[in-house]
């Protein structure tokens, strides 16, 4: 059994935490700290004097706010070499090689704090009051910790346009990401479902444009997408005042966190065309979603924007997206085209690279820096752009190879609106799953980047896109604690990060997050199941494995409901010919999770050669040609590596080796229509003995409508007796640009 497996099951056979590596001592710290070490003893003081040393005023009540979390009885001294047990100190030699860096020492008599920076006193004190939330603060054991951030910057956007979050809801994911060491808040302010800033010079954007007559994004998006003025009865929306932006921007700077406005330029900007018409290439509104690129007015409307933005906002970076821009009506408006002939612009990329350039230019005139998603690559980038790389991780290495500087927040693990759980569990999202393990696998910096180049990789973002969030819980329970994984991402150095020692520290964080009021996911509503297919004894051994500690997990082979009297599982279960089992979570007698229930076979197929008539998608390739009858079956994702997908028509043929008598020839597929995969739309199943003449078998007719929500599964095939050595199994795609079609296992019994 490997170490992973072993790791689960102690959790299950002795319901309780497990002693960790690394000298933490049952303490539980997110994101863990570059160097620690434990000694003998403990500090007991319920109620220690505190004393500053070279901290101002305005420093010392902002750590102070910390510190009386931890003992609300503590009182100031000025004479520490006296009296005071709690010293926080600004030093002058250096504590780390970055801002934020910090060294904590606690023993018998004394805590000691030190920084050279205030950013590190700061994450010192939040880093003292995990530890008191581990253990007690009137008994803290003794520790030494030195810890320097890995990146700089260390991020979570937030999209308030597809749905509104008011300015306490904002305070209250700072309060949060502070907690975890994060010190950047992306706000993404305008798209096409909502402005969301007020700019004077403007009116309409916040009048109208910030408003729509339905209150889900989902509801907006399917109907004409029109907006509505603010008065209007049922109105759905809302927008920030100077005011609220100042407050916000005031409230996370107090805790370290640059709050990086987003105005979405060229495209997703339906809600300005719409109010703006004159901005747009037709001069109609609600025709076009792109700025006009050969209109002056365009510009002249874009740094009156931005200039209100820099008012507002003190951040070094604006960001302006540049992301999905439709560019084909560039191609036949007169204005555009008369650009790119005076500029000499070869296509619609190059004049969508003269739009960033202009922008980041006076952007650059007014001392900030533009950074956009990678998009703003095509046609050429401006020098001194920096680039949000977001279609995987191409994006930012090109970038970084160009000399430009770049954060990392691929779509596979950092986009926090794809499920993080059984979908059918789960309430709808977008699409995708993004467990939590997977989020906090991720490596910003490949191996294969020199040291020279890793430095221009400045740090790692958390993206929320909110069109399936349309409440403030629903949205807390998509960012949680998922955003805790990142966090370590982003603060710890690879070598001190271990999933088996954050697994158990982020269990134990979920007390404090509800605590707080955060309506965080618990982590774990489902139980995973494992499959290692052995072909030399014809079996399949599975394996259950979920992130809940401290859990149990029961199961049954005989059709009936687990409760909390069934098998205990304790290891791996051996599958000769087919099984049935059926899971759940429990613990102290309840049941924490809803039954799953897993079908297995081993099948006669498995091993068989496959021939492809139509070719797989080489990007979910799920292992190639022996995919199809490997005898592993996918799991909740498309893109688990179980699922081959089809851009077209899936037609194969499978070699039993011989004659085989047949009961059932069946194979499953994935319908998710928000990332557009859909069943087929017609599934023939042929057999034949020689591989040249084949008898159609059954012709099978998709009733699922294409429109139906959620991730769904569905068996496509026949039941009979029949004998063959060939069969061939033909799924027509429904016909679709980008479309795909996914499939697990053909299964044949």
């Amino acid at each position: 059994m490997n170490k992973k497996g072993f790791f689960f099951i102690l959790l299950l056979i002795t319901g309780s935490f497990p002693v960790i590596s690394q000298g933490t001592s049952g303490l539980f710290l997110i994101p863990y700290p570059q160097e620690l070490k434990t000694s003998a003893g403990y500090f007991s003081h319920p109620s220690p004097a505190i004393c500053f040393s070279e901290v101002t005023p305005i420093e010392k009540d902002r750590l102070l706010d910390v510190l009386y979390r931890i003992w609300p009885d503590s009182i100031l001294t000025e004479e520490y070499k006296k009296n005071a047990s709690v010293h926080i100190q600004k030093i002058k030699e250096k504590t780390g090689e970055k801002v934020g860096s910090y060294a904590l020492d606690i023993t018998p008599d004394l805590i000691l704090i030190k920084a050279d920076n205030d950013e590190g006193l700061y994450y010192g004190v939040q880093t003292l009051l995990q530890i008191a939330r581990s253990t007690s603060p009137a008994k803290l054991p003794a520790i030494h910790i030195k810890d320097i951030p890995r990146f700089a910057y260390r991020g979570m956007h937030l999209d308030v346009s597809r749905h509104f979050f008011d300015k306490e809801f904002i305070k209250k994911q700072l309060d949060v990401m502070a907690s975890y060491k994060l010190n950047r808040f992306h706000w993404h302010l305008t798209d096409g479902a909502g402005w969301r800033i007020h700019i004077g010079k403007y009116p309409l954007l916040t009048e109208v444009a910030a408003w729509r007559p339905q209150h889900t994004w989902k509801e907006w998006w399917n109907s004409d997408r029109h907006y509505c003025r603010q008065d209007t009865p049922g109105a759905y929306g809302g927008f920030y005042t100077s005011q609220d932006i100042r407050e916000i921007v005031q409230y996370a700077a107090d805790r370290f966190i640059t709050v990086i406005p987003e105005i979405e330029m060229p495209g997703h900007s339906e809600e300005v065309t719409a109010v703006y018409p004159e901005l747009s290439c037709s001069g109609e509104p609600y025709k076009n979603g792109e700025f006009c690129a050969g209109n002056e007015d365009t510009f002249r409307f874009l740094e009156t924007v931005l200039d209100e933005v820099i008012e507002l906002f003190p951040s070094k970076y604006i960001h302006i997206g540049g992301d999905e821009a439709n560019k084909t009506t560039w191609e036949s408006c007169p204005k555009c085209q008369k650009r790119m002939h005076d500029n000499g612009l070869k296509n619609v990329d190059e004049l969508q690279s003269y739009f960033i350039h202009r922008i980041s230019d006076y952007l650059e005139s007014k001392g900030r820096k533009l950074l956009g998603w990678d998009e703003i690559l095509d046609g050429g980038l401006a020098p001194d752009a920096t680039v949000m790389s977001w279609r995987g991780t191409q994006g930012g290495l090109k970038a970084v190879n160009m000399g430009h500087n770049v954060i990392m927040t691929p779509g596979e693990y950092c986009y926090f609106d794809a499920y993080q759980d059984d979908p059918i569990l789960e309430p709808e999202a977008i699409g995708g799953y993004l467990p939590l393990e997977k989020v906090y696998s991720y490596n910003p910096v490949p191996d294969s980047l020199t040291a020279d180049k890793s430095q221009r990789i400045l740090g790692v973002q958390a993206n929320v896109w909110t069109e399936y969030m349309p409440t403030y819980s629903h949205a807390e329970y998509m960012i949680y604690p998922r955003l805790l994984a990142l966090s370590e991402i982003a603060w710890t150095d690879t070598p001190q990060k271990s999933w088996e020692r954050f697994l158990p520290a982020v269990n134990r964080q979920l007390s404090w997050l509800h605590d707080q009021g955060i309506n965080a996911h618990p982590i774990s509503k489902s139980v995973e199941m494992h499959q290692t297919v052995d072909t030399a004894a014809h079996e399949i051994k599975i394996s259950f494995t979920c992130n809940r500690i401290p859990v149990e997990i029961r199961y049954t082979l005989d059709g009936i409901l687990p409760s909390p009297t069934s098998t205990l599982y304790t290891g791996p279960i051996t599958v000769k010919d087919s099984a049935h089992i059926a899971v759940a979570q429990f613990g102290n007698g309840k049941q924490f999770t809803e039954p799953q229930n897993f079908t297995v076979y081993y099948h006669k197929a498995i091993g068989s050669k496959v021939t492809y008539n139509t070719p797989y998608s080489q990007h979910y390739n799920a292992g190639g040609k022996t995919a199809l009858t490997d005898g592993y079956t996918g799991g909740r994702s498309y893109g688990d590596g179980h699922w081959q997908g089809f851009t077209g028509d899936m037609d194969v043929i499978l070699d039993l080796g011989k004659s085989t008598p047949i009961h059932n020839i069946t194979a499953r597929f994935m319908q998710q229509t928000g990332p557009w995969i859909w069943f087929p739309h017609t599934v023939e199943i042929y057999a034949s003995e020689d591989g040249e003449k084949f008898s159609l078998l059954k012709r099978i007719e998709n009733t699922t409508p294409r429109d139906t929500e959620g991730v769904l599964f569905h068996n496509f095939g026949i039941t009979g007796n029949y004998k063959a050595r060939y069969l061939r199994y033909v799924a027509r795609a429904v016909p679709k640009k980008d479309g795909y079609m996914f499939v697990d296992e053909i299964f044949v019994r």
